[in-house]
């Protein structure tokens, strides 16, 4: 089989964003708008070279494992494939942008299939928005493209041509190394553009082909703008794919998934339920209005919400409950466990069927180090404890209300842990009196 290379183009400043984060680390549905276009490109090329810019460690540390190149003079998009040639191999060399991080690995197997098929030395990929903007014109004869027209340099005939070039450009390569060498830079901006490849191919006696794809999977994003507008075309895709697999989304605009979630058949997700990285819902659960969860695993028929917040490290056991302003980080809830109201539960374990009363707080950290605490099964801890950790509590153990626990409580123990109270007759009377005064 051919070895298929794919060059992404990752090197631009992204001023337009207005971030110290480099435009192409970005976040997308949870992850790096740069990690999108690798995972598609992963799925179909042989070999995937990033171009960085020299200060752009950050892109560095995204793009491994794959190969890096550094452009360290932005002296435009053909000059920035170039630093990739040596790496270019012998087969099909496709160059891409980091900034259009929603193409398909359907869409991009099309583009090689396109030039296997032998009557065209290049290929390109195209869309048609329906709004144009300032994007460049593909213009053609009959099945293959005569010329590429940056939107500056368009008539208002050639403007008014729906077919824009998406910037994704496929040959083999030798050819990819001769045409970008063979680019200059008598522009305007004294630039050496990719898209002059398609004259070049021409000039060489080569059909360039074009490969149409839908404007949601090509769009660019240049600014904090379409970067949203990205964010809304993700969110539609994978809110879809989840009802589609069986999940109920009662208000579906409202709810925000991550690149990664994972929710089985039979879960239902209420209004405003928002997703990090890393969660899985497993089937029959619930996530009630408002409720935000990251990297945790709910177990099935548990219910979450409302206003739950379910923190990095948290397991939710079988048909276990989690009320409304409850938060968890670190700990694992055993099944038919129950926290339903105002509860802090961090670095915790907590066994089956144990209840967590309302005002309940591990006190996990010392200033210092975090450290944990363990309830067995069937416990009750009664509203308003404090359990300062590292600290133990044994199976079917009581904790009164209102306690603070500091040391172990063995299994089927009762413990308090509250001062005494004291009653002084009349004195209530006495005390307003006295402020009367």
């Amino acid at each position: 089989m051919t070895e298929r290379t794919a060059i992404i183009l990752a090197s631009g400043l992204g001023t337009r964003m207005k971030s110290a984060l480099p435009k192409v680390l970005h976040p997308i549905a949870g992850r790096p708008m740069l990690l999108h276009l690798l995972d598609s490109c992963a799925a179909v090329f042989d070999r995937i070279v990033v171009v960085r810019g020299p200060e752009m460690d950050g892109v560095a540390q995204a793009a491994a494992p794959h190969a890096l190149v550094i452009q360290h003079d932005r002296l435009g998009t053909a000059h920035a494939a170039l630093q990739a040639e040596a790496l270019f191999g012998e087969g099909e060399v496709a160059v891409l942008y980091a900034d259009n991080p929603l193409i398909s690995d359907e869409t991009l197997r099309r583009l090689l299939a396109r030039r296997a098929q032998g009557d065209a030395g290049l290929a390109l990929l195209a869309m048609r928005p329906a709004d144009p903007l300032k994007y460049g014109r593909v213009m053609t004869e009959g099945p293959y493209v005569t010329r590429i027209v940056e939107f500056a340099d368009a008539s208002e005939a050639d403007r008014a041509v729906g077919l824009c070039n998406a910037g994704v450009l496929c040959a083999p390569a030798a050819d990819m190394r001769r045409w970008l060498r063979a680019v200059r830079n008598g522009n305007a901006k004294g630039e050496y553009y990719l898209t002059d490849l398609v004259e070049l191919a021409r000039a060489d006696g080569c059909n360039v082909a074009c490969v149409e794809a839908p404007y949601d999977e090509l769009r660019g994003i240049n600014s904090r703008a379409e970067l949203a507008e990205a964010e809304a075309c993700v969110q539609a895709r994978l809110r879809r794919a989840a009802m589609d697999a069986g999940v109920t989304l009662t208000a579906p605009d409202t709810v925000f998934l991550s690149f990664d979630t994972r929710l089985a058949q039979d879960v239902t997700i209420g209004p405003n339920v928002v997703f990090g990285p890393g969660v899985t819902v497993e089937t029959g659960a619930e996530i009630r209005a408002f409720s935000h969860l990251e990297a945790c695993h709910v177990g099935p028929d548990a219910i979450i919400g409302p206003y739950a917040r379910l923190r990095p490290g948290t397991t939710i056991g079988r048909g276990a409950h989690v009320g409304n302003f409850v938060e968890l980080k670190a700990t694992d809830l055993g099944a038919g466990a129950k926290a339903n109201h105002l509860a802090y539960l961090g670095d915790a374990s907590i066994g089956a069927g144990t209840n967590i009363g309302a005002g309940t707080i591990t006190c996990n950290y010392d200033g210092f180090a975090k450290h944990r605490t363990t309830i067995g099964a069937g416990v009750f801890v009664g509203s308003d404890s404090v359990l300062v950790a590292p600290l133990t509590l044994g199976d079917g153990a009581f904790i009164a209300a209102g306690s603070t626990i500091t040391e172990d409580v063995a299994a089927e123990a009762m413990a308090f842990g509250r001062a005494r109270q004291r009653e002084i007759p009349g004195r209530g009377e006495a005390f307003r009196a006295a402020r009367r005064k």
